[in-house]
């Protein structure tokens, strides 16, 4: 765990340099060549700039063991990170929409060729920082890796465009294209949105069915007569935690009960941190017993 870790905070921090230095040179061309794709990808770089620099200190932050006032540590930084880089997701497609229906209404010209030169070293770019980021299972990671897949559909757009206005002297191409890079992040952005919304709300893990904890537990466990207040969560995208109440058979061994039901939560469904309650006679949380 702690490698992968170690391994991600790397690779966020690598991008995270080439993203700054390439978005100053696209920044600049795209105001040179008056090009709304450019400026939108250059826009969007410098949101993929904040997004890497939250994502790295997130990771960084999620490495620090936990005290008396952060009981579990600090895992969920990272999925807050992702919530956070979700919503400037959002709020880059609103900005780009605007534009795109503003040059739809009134066209402006553009110089095809600074257009062409710089999208094509940034469709470089961000599909060496692509590689870097998209096989990571963080979500973190996987959020800050949606900016760079925009910065990706960006530059393939500004070539098109370009290529367009070269060859047909068509402008309108620029800002349809931006509306297209638009649409393809919405779904991306949703995504990220409601994976990170789910884990802050303590849903169920993705993957992870209650029944089946239910029915392997009781069909495992010698002694096991029922459990309940059965709750699973996530403190991240990769750490899942469990706690439950559970009665046993009189005369059974509790620590060896206890130990094969951590045995069976870590084995089959890959849940590590497990807090047992035995009920030695009503659950003394609430007499009616409810999941």
């Amino acid at each position: 765990m702690t490698q992968s870790i170690n391994r991600d905070e790397r690779l966020l921090r690598s991008a995270l340099l080439i993203i700054v230095l390439f978005m100053l040179a696209e920044a600049v061309g795209g105001l040179l060549a008056n090009s709304l794709t450019l400026l939108a990808d250059a826009a969007h770089m410098l949101l993929d700039a904040a997004a890497l620099g939250i994502a790295w200190f997130a990771a960084r932050l999620s490495r620090r063991e936990a005290h008396e006032h952060m009981s579990y540590g600090y895992h969920r930084s990272e999925v807050l990170a992702a919530f956070v880089n979700g919503m400037t997701l959002v709020i880059l497609i609103v900005w780009i929409m605007f534009e795109a229906v503003t040059r739809l209404r009134e066209a402006e010209p553009m110089l095809p060729v600074p257009v062409l030169v710089i999208g094509t070293l940034g469709l470089v770019v961000n599909i060496i920082v692509y590689r870097m980021l998209h096989r990571s299972q963080n979500l973190n990671v996987q959020s800050a890796a949606l900016h760079v897949l925009g910065d990706l559909l960006g530059s393939v757009a500004a070539i098109a465009a370009a290529v367009v206005v070269l060859i047909f002297d068509w402008v309108y191409a620029d800002p349809l294209l931006a509306v297209g890079i638009a649409a393809i992040l919405s779904r991306g952005a949703w995504r990220v949105l409601r994976q990170s919304s789910h884990i802050l709300l303590q849903g169920t893990p993705s993957g992870i069915n209650v029944e089946e904890i239910r029915t392997a537990l009781a069909t495992s466990v010698a002694g096991l007569r029922d459990i309940h207040r059965v709750h699973v969560w996530s403190l991240s995208s990769n750490k899942q935690v469990l706690t439950l109440h559970a009665d046993l058979v009189d005369g059974t061994d509790q620590s060896a009960a206890i130990g094969h039901i951590k045995c069976v939560l870590l084995h089959r469904f890959g849940i590590d941190h497990s807090t047992i309650q035995v009920d030695l006679d009503d659950c003394p949380d609430d007499s009616q017993r409810v999941p």
